[in-house]
């Protein structure tokens, strides 16, 4: 299993410079008084052949760089510049446009952040190009397994961190990273990508009251003899990790070490120590059940859990090697009940994600998914067995139920290049996330129902194991390696693998299976009928499915592998029945054999006032059908897939009685849940219904979260033609608990039955819920909830009733007032007011009751905004959006306070209110959380709605921020904006789906493509410019370097949805060098995109020539080029940097223009247009022949004005001129120019002479065969004479086309292009490399439909004398 990940090492060679971090060692002092933080870095990398290496550096100051101990050269490209444009945003004019404009920039900024931008001369310079060479050759010789090959050099890098607001943050006293993907490069240099691993050596210095936890086993402290003394911490981390898992916290803590294992150590400040032992008691037996289970010894030598204060953590949890760093809000204290749960299986998780996710990597992006649903199987495992079956077994049905409602697009896939790749890691951020979380575990948990427990189990344990071997450990997992460990470890068949991979895998959707029954009494069997569904939409999941599936006819074949069994119940037992294929027809028709025989029973009649299935606890009357159906038939109940084998939506109809009985008799939760929804769905509830409810809630043996939802259908079922029965066994059941028989009040709180304090704290929220028949809250539930809050006691119990108070709080919020329930308004406001001042003085856990009583003030106003002036409210709120107040409170007034301005202002007022909080917040959290509530209010206000309520300045206040460093900052902020923006114009908040090619071009593309070309400049540049004297007489044709560079041209058409140019250029200022002599040049990128337009708005052909010029010829031709570029009417900025460019367009001037071409900095420009028949020819990658040879070489380039793409048509198609790069990724020309540098070395070396002569000949047979096809023979001709006929006709019409501009005027007054057609002719004398454009020539074609322009350069070189 090795052998796959050869070409995954060459991939990451390309993606990274071909470089590879053996090691990396960091230093680093960290001043908390002057917020500074410097040191060093030196890394051990590999050197590709080329002997440059690229790392990723952002936010850091480089002092200075050296190779070996030598002083080196370097240069440093910031990626983010926040660059304001007043142009910028000028299209934006709606929220469509605004959609195009946040999409674009937010691809452009992705896209940056993969290129490296530290860049480093790993070539020693003393050393002669011949020496190099021979060492080359020498290298090549040894055995490719040994040592000798590769060229180890040591890079030490000092440097300092600018601002420490990227990737680490100065808060008060503390100190830590966040971890955010790709933001390791914003505190030290690195290859920060998934796909290099390596060991650290890490060192930090501090205060010596200060202690720094970070990745890895603590090995010493050293304390120096300054003054102040300081402290230095070093850490060694043995397991190869990536550059994101590095952490580091510096504050003064407060140690506790775990009392049960001794590797695990817990830390917090010091307010929080008494809440840490109280949460952390539990930690040891997750700890040792994952070892037990997997078998195996944590795979790091410590475990360290970091607790920090909400507003400075990111996320409530950030996972980093060997250690993990959670909000300090789930730290809770013995008297808090609520809190328990979430946060044990908060750190279970965390833990879970050391295992996979952190030690075990995915090996691609598309096997992320894979990694995230181990984690979260663990913790399923640790949730069953600590937590309980019934716990774990109800959150899983519910997060199916999650998925299948959500899993209705491509954007929720686990594996495809679209879904994981292309997204850049977004794939994990937001709601989306959470799906795919949900969706991984469950597709896991189905392999594992298929294939047993235990194999499963031995998967697991194969996996660590294999990671963990003394052999060269392997320790990354792939999807293609799980599904192979499936087959020979879990022995499932290989065609029912090839089916499921693909379709729950690498697909969307979820199946929906709507069922119904009837019992054939005569045959006694039961004839199930299916009618099967997708929950995604045939548009996103056909062509995944037609591409990945063999199925002819998708229409008539809908489905899943494998078969679901169908549990019926009978009088007699329990029989299960796997016959309902997951795949099949639409529609499908099943017969079930039963094994109850109802002929002895049938004489039998039930008792009078006694249900007929024996029960004797409703009397009530059951409907006709549901008696007849009991009486007539051996069935209780019956159910489709009850273990969950399948993450499917199923909808079964069966008559109310068997619903009932299920309820009662079926002990699994998920029957009862699935029983209580089915009860409550029904449009009128009977008596029997609701006390089969009623019994349910009262029965203490039940599960407590299944009861709750007893509670809430118990509360729909109020009605006043049931005489409010739901909401009187409500109140009924809560009086038998709670209150005193004797006075009928409230007895003091007693919390000591953890189950039954559930159930009674979600019973006044389901009072509230209770609706009479003008939606208003009946009178009686309005002073239950009164009486409750009024004579709540806490005294005596020995647990907080901070969330059975906030519960009492939100209840009142959920009231609907009517005219009857008015009169208790004040009073309850009274009580809410009570609270609110008393948890002022004396704050309360998290201070949830504070942030209760806001959202029930919120509620309150919204609904009564008739009756109540919503100014006041807002004053009252506004007092708690103080930066001193407690952060949970602070974001609740926020969430509130927007609330208010969208329902009194509208959305464009909300939206301008975001914008101002997310400025003046200073914590990464709140921003986000802000992020997530505008996105539900958008959300919840229709989106597309709102296009004539959001002013223009708002959107441009969004995309602005979108641009900012704040975003940059904070990632999840960055992706919730652009989600926003995209809910704004109707659209689904992702990137999935989006052309990012053609949205590259609309927006950001100069910039992005500069970037990606840094390199290219920065080898050119560096490269030597002539050979030594020694150096031997190889052909010039070999030491071609042709450059990669791309330019994006945009031409406006003038429609409203018109392309944004979002320019952004590389200024002198963003790049810092060594301060060596010789001074490094990039190209610049164009401002401005040349236009050419008709009397019909429509876009001429345009053909533009960049040709990059030498030093010596730049300055003699400056004059020139200005009275060039003044000519075109273009604004363009003069050039910086020692280059130019010379633009031509179609159709040229009548001028001759003679420009040198320098042989090693030739600039290739990749075509690249968009509708409206724009294009741009390209000349690079020639390679200038030696003395003696003399050919002529044409390249014609056609397009076409209707379509998008550009073809090469050469004359004669065996040529092995002709340069055809139109389809070429521009992943794969990421670092073009370094492999192609690294091959020109090789031919200096010899190693490609002969595979050139082999290829010439090929060709050459190629072209004698078709010199002998009597029809390619025929076509041949045929273009010839048709190109003639062309010549001569367009000779004719010469005259009549004007050379400085193009107007063409087409019947009715639309203009037809069908046909562009350029031919650059490079006619080369055995003189020497000297260029000239010597004639351009603007033709049109009669014989076409429409006039079709035509231009044709001829490039001749000639040797110039010296």
């Amino acid at each position: 299993m090795a052998k796959p990940r050869k070409p995954k090492n060459e991939e990451t060679k390309a993606e990274s410079s071909g470089a590879i971090v053996r090691h990396q060692k960091l230093c680093l002092h960290i001043d908390m008084d002057k917020r500074q933080i410097y040191g060093y870095t030196e890394l051990e990398i590999v050197v590709p052949d080329i002997g440059f290496v690229g790392l990723h550096a952002e936010n850091l100051g480089i002092e200075n760089v050296s190779v070996d101990g030598e002083p080196t050269e370097f240069e440093y490209y910031p990626h983010h510049q926040n660059v304001e444009n007043e142009k910028r945003w000028r299209s934006v004019n709606s929220p469509s446009t605004a959609a195009d404009a946040a999409a674009a920039a937010y691809f452009s900024a992705l896209e940056r952040e993969l290129v490296p931008n530290l860049l480093i001369n790993c070539c020693k310079p003393s050393k002669a190009l011949t020496e190099q060479i021979d060492q080359m050759s020498l290298e090549n010789k040894l055995d490719s397994s040994g040592e000798a090959k590769q060229n180890v050099k040591l890079v030490h890098i000092d440097y300092w961190v600018e601002k420490a607001e990227t990737g680490i943050h100065f808060d008060g006293n503390v100190l830590h990273t966040d971890n955010q993907i790709r933001r390791a490069r914003c505190w030290f240099p690195c290859i920060d990508d998934s796909s290099q691993q390596c060991c650290y050596d890490l060192e930090f210095t501090v205060f010596h009251n200060l202690i720094a936890v970070s990745t890895g086993s603590l090995l010493y402290q050293v304390l120096s003899k300054d003054d102040p003394p300081r402290k230095t911490y070093v850490y060694k981390l043995d397991v190869p990790v990536n550059a994101r898992w590095i952490t580091l916290v510096v504050a003064p803590f407060e140690i506790l070490p775990d009392p049960y294992c001794s590797i695990i150590s817990h830390m917090c400040l010091p307010t929080d120590l008494p809440k840490l032992h109280n949460t952390v008691e539990f930690f040891h037996n997750a700890f040792s059940h994952y070892e037990a289970y997997l078998e195996a010894k944590f795979p790091f030598g410590s475990y360290k859990q970091v607790f920090l204060a909400p507003e400075v953590a990111v996320s409530s949890s950030t996972f980093g090697a060997s250690m993990s760093i959670f909000s300090s809000q789930v730290l809770y204290d013995e008297k808090v009940i609520d809190q328990a749960i979430d946060t044990s299986i908060k750190l279970a998780f965390a833990l879970a994600r050391q295992w996979f996710g952190v030690y075990i990597t995915p090996e691609s992006p598309n096997d992320e998914w894979l990694l995230d649903g181990l984690a979260s199987f663990l913790t399923d495992l640790f949730i069953k067995k600590f937590l309980g079956n019934n716990e774990a077994r109800y959150r899983r049905y519910k997060a199916n139920c999650a998925v299948c409602k959500a899993d209705d697009s491509g954007a929720t896939t686990l594996s495809s290049s679209t879904s994981c790749k292309d997204l850049y890691g977004t794939h994990c951020i937001g709601i989306y996330g959470k799906i795919r979380s949900c969706k991984s575990v469950a597709v896991l948990e189905m392999l594992e129902k298929q294939m047993g427990s235990n194999f499963f189990r031995k998967i697991l344990q194969n996996i660590v194991s294999r990671a963990q071997s003394a052999a060269p450990p392997v320790r990354s997992l792939s999807t293609k390696e799980f599904r192979h460990f499936a087959n020979k470890v879990g022995n499932l068949e290989r065609p029912f693998l090839k089916e499921f991979f693909p379709r729950w895998v690498g697909s969307c959707g979820c199946p929906v299976l709507r069922m119904g029954f009837s019992y054939n009494k005569r045959k006694n069997i039961v004839e199930l009928a299916v009618l099967r569904e997708c929950t995604a939409t045939p548009d996103s999941s056909g062509p995944v499915l037609t591409s990945n599936l063999d199925s002819e006819n998708r229409d008539s074949d809908i489905g899943w592998p494998g078969m679901m069994s169908i549990r019926v119940h009978e009088l007699d037992g329990m029989y299960d029945h796997p016959v309902l294929p997951m795949a099949g027809d639409t529609w499908q028709l099943l017969e079930i054999q039963c094994h109850s025989r109802l002929a002895a029973r049938r004489a039998l009649k039930p008792k009078k006032g006694s249900k007929p299935d024996g029960s004797d606890d409703n009397v009530d009357a059951v409907a006709t059908l549901d008696m007849r159906s009991s009486m007539e038939s051996p069935l209780s109940w019956i159910r489709a897939d009850p273990e969950l084998e399948y993450l499917a939506e199923i909808h079964f109809n069966q008559p109310v009685q068997m619903w009932i009985n299920q309820l009662e008799k079926d002990g699994d939760v998920v029957a009862q849940a699935q029983a209580i929804a089915a009860l409550e769905s029904l449009p009128q509830l009977s008596f029997s219904v609701v006390n089969t409810l009623n019994n349910f809630l009262s029965d203490s043996k039940a599960f407590w979260r299944v009861r709750v939802e007893a509670a809430f259908a118990l509360a729909n079922a109020a009605s006043e033609e049931t005489d409010w029965a739901g909401l009187l066994h409500l109140v009924k059941f809560y009086k038998s608990r709670r209150f005193d028989a004797n006075i009928g009040l409230p007895k003091p709180n007693d919390f000591r039955d953890f189950p039954e304090y559930f159930v009674l704290e979600a019973i006044p929220h389901a009072v509230a819920m209770v609706r009479a028949a003008d939606k208003k809250s009946p009178r009686e539930a309005v002073e239950f909830v009164l009486q409750l809050l009024k004579y709540n006691d806490n005294n005596g119990n020995p647990y907080s009733d901070v969330f059975w108070l906030a519960a009492l709080v939100q209840s009142v919020g959920e009231l609907e007032f009517g005219q009857q329930s008015i009169l208790f308004l004040s009073s309850l406001l009274k009580r809410v007011d009570r609270l609110l001042q008393f948890d002022r003085l004396m704050p309360s856990y998290n201070g949830i009751l504070t942030v209760s009583c806001i959202r029930t003030l919120t509620q309150i106003a919204l609904k009564l905004s008739g009756f109540i002036c919503l100014d006041h409210v807002v004053e009252l709120i506004k007092p708690f959006r103080n930066l001193n107040t407690i952060w949970q409170v602070r974001m609740e007034a926020s969430r509130a306070l927007l609330d208010l301005e969208f329902h009194c202002k509208g959305i464009d007022a909300a939206l301008s209110l975001f914008v101002k909080y997310i400025e003046g917040e200073p914590s990464l959290r709140g921003q986000e959380k802000l992020g997530v509530h505008v996105m539900r209010i958008c959300q919840a206000g229709g989106g597309s709605d709102f296009n004539d309520e959001i002013r223009t300045e708002t959107l441009v206040a969004l995309l602005h921020l979108l641009d900012s460093r704040i975003s940059f900052n904070n990632v999840f902020l960055r992706h919730h904006l652009f989600g926003i923006l995209q809910i704004l114009a109707g659209r689904a908040p992702t990137l999935y789906g989006m052309p990012k090619d053609k949205i590259l071009l609309r927006g950001d593309g100069d910039t992005y493509s500069d970037q990606r070309n840094i390199f290219s400049a920065f080898v050119t540049e560096m490269k030597p410019t002539e050979p030594p004297l020694d150096m031997p007489n190889f052909p010039q044709d070999t030491l071609a370097i042709p450059d990669v560079s791309k330019e994006a041209d945009c031409v406006s058409n003038g429609r409203e949805e018109d392309i944004v140019v979002i320019p952004e250029n590389l200024k002198e200022a963003d790049i810092v060098s060594n301060g060596h002599e010789r001074k490094m040049s990039v190209p610049e990128v164009s401002k401005d995109a040349d236009t050419v337009s008709n009397s019909h708005d429509r876009k001429m052909p345009v053909v533009k020539i960049r040709v990059k010029h030498s030093a010596a010829t730049s300055r003699a031709e400056e004059t020139d080029n200005k009275t060039f570029e003044k000519s075109q009417g273009g604004q363009h900025e003069a050039d910086r940097v020692t280059s130019s460019s010379v633009s031509v367009d179609a159709p040229p001037r009548n001028s001759v223009e003679a420009v040198s071409i320098n042989n090693q900095n030739v600039e290739e420009v990749n075509s690249c247009h968009d509708h409206g028949s724009r294009m741009t020819a390209s000349i690079g990658s020639a390679k200038l022949p030696s003395e003696g040879d003399n050919f002529g070489k044409e390249l014609q380039c056609t397009a076409d004005s209707s379509k998008v793409s550009l073809h090469l048509q050469p004359e004669d198609p065996s040529s092995p001129s002709i340069l055809q790069d139109n389809n070429v990724d521009p992943h794969a020309k990421k670092y073009a120019s370094l492999q192609t540098l690294s091959g020109t070395r090789q031919d200096l070396n010899g190693g490609t002479s002969g595979k050139e002569k082999e290829k010439k000949k090929k060709k050459d047979k190629e072209k004698k065969r078709k010199r002998e096809d009597p029809e390619y023979l025929e076509k041949k001709r045929l273009k010839k004479e048709k190109k003639q006929k062309e010549k001569e006709m367009a000779k004719l019409l010469s005259e009549e086309v004007k050379p400085p501009s193009v107007e063409i005027s087409g019947q009715k007054g639309e203009t037809t292009i069908k046909m562009a057609t350029v031919q650059l002719q490079k006619t080369i004398e055995p003189s020497g490399p000297k260029a000239a454009i010597s004639k351009v020539e603007s033709r049109a074609d009669p014989s076409e439909g429409s006039s079709a322009p035509k231009i044709r350069i001829k490039l001749k070189s000639k040797t110039q004398n010296k």
